[in-house]
């Protein structure tokens, strides 16, 4: 047995023992390293390795050499190339070379009503030729330009695909699959892509009932997009969870909550835990997430890692809290008690897994010494 299999094999117990509830043999390692910063790391230009996905494997593997991690640490799922020949708003790539998601409103506040009797239909006729310039066209071009686009999402992300496949063999990743699915709590979803920030935050004061009742519309679309077609307990579906440390709990409780637990059962019981990713500050929403399928894994940015654990740590998997900007700011022993900390707090009774609290997008967002002191510190210290 190679060497290479044989680690992939002890990851893969690691990662057995940490779904079951087992205590693993130590804490699993994970860092998502987005394409930007992989770029970067790898002395390459954004603009062109991001047209030109021949050049993934190079960076990537850079990467994969440099960073401690049990998991595939690179990832990348969207490329401006479908973006570009379907004239995106929502996505647009910036002169340095980086892809922003700008504030967009894809539904008029006076198509509530549309979007609630039919939102398949109201997203094809009226959301779709907002948010994409191409698709505002005639029946011809439209599906023209749509035929066209899915091409190219299906070649960019097949070249990926394969990348990540070589890379994980070469290297003995677990083959645990945190992003095998996406999709977006409901609320989410109608204020990300369809009312926008401002927008959304407007209607939740003036016109709540439209509101709830969106949420309500796009659920069962979230959980078909959430599903993925081969069930594993080594996939989940991601949901990044975005405008529920905004709201007011009264309106959490209301509109945001119950369609997102839906959605999250729902996977459940179709065989795909949620990784859920809790932007900003979650912490007074625990008992709430305490009400989700157990097991469920939940990435926290912000918050109290022990008020956490002693909440939900017994029944999900808490990862997130350690501070990217303590890479950054920080001297390596800093950084390094700092995950000495974490896992003192985390790791106890298994249910942990180790990353960081966000992605850092640019290679300059952290000392990138300290990072790689740090992984290889919890991948060869944080034993049970």
């Amino acid at each position: 047995m190679s060497d290479a299999m044989a680690l992939a094999q002890e990851r893969n117990q690691i990662f057995d023992d940490l779904f079951a509830g087992r205590i693993p043999k130590r804490v699993p390692v994970s860092v998502n390293l987005p394409i930007e910063f992989c770029i970067q790391y790898a002395g390459q230009d954004l603009a062109d390795a991001q047209w030109n996905t021949e050049m993934l494997e190079e960076i990537f593997d850079k990467a994969c050499q440099d960073f401690a991690s049990d998991m595939l640490p690179v990832l990348a799922f969207r490329f401006p190339s479908f973006y570009k020949l379907l004239g995106a708003k929502n996505f647009v790539m910036s002169s340095s070379g980086f892809l922003q998601h700008p504030e967009v409103e894809g539904l008029a506040r006076e198509d509530y009503d549309a979007f609630i009797a039919s939102p398949f239909n109201c997203i094809m006729e009226k959301i779709l030729p907002k948010l994409y310039t191409e698709l505002d066209k005639d029946p011809v071009t439209k599906a023209m330009t749509l035929a066209k686009a899915f091409k190219a999402f299906h070649d960019e992300m097949g070249h990926a695909g394969m990348v990540y496949g070589k890379l994980i063999q070469k290297y003995g990743y677990t083959d645990v699959n945190l992003f095998a699915g996406f999709c977006e709590a409901p609320f989410d979803f109608v204020a990300d892509q369809l009312r926008g920030f401002k927008g959304i935050s407007i209607d939740v004061r003036r016109m709540p009932d439209k509101v709830e009742a969106a949420a309500e519309a796009a659920t069962p679309l979230m959980i078909k997009m959430g599903v993925p077609p081969v069930p594993s307990k080594h996939a989940s579906t991601f949901i990044p969870l975005h405008m529920a440390p905004y709201l007011r709990e009264k309106d959490f409780a209301k509109l945001y909550w119950p369609t997102f637990k839906r959605l999250v059962e729902a996977l459940a019981e179709a065989g795909y835990p949620s990784f859920l990713f809790a932007e900003q500050d979650w912490m007074r929403y625990l008992d709430y997430l305490e009400e989700l399928p157990e097991n469920t894994r939940i990435m926290f940015e912000y918050g109290d890692p022990k008020l956490a654990k002693e909440k939900i740590g017994k029944k999900h998997i808490i990862s997130g809290f350690y501070p990217v900007s303590l890479l950054k700011t920080g001297t390596k022993q800093q950084c390094i008690d700092k995950a000495k900390e974490l896992i003192d707090i985390l790791a106890p009774g298994g249910k942990y897994l180790f990353n960081l609290d966000k992605s850092p997008v640019t290679l300059d967002s952290v000392n990138v010494e300290n990072l790689q002191a740090v992984l290889e510190y919890v991948s060869t210290n944080a034993n049970y």
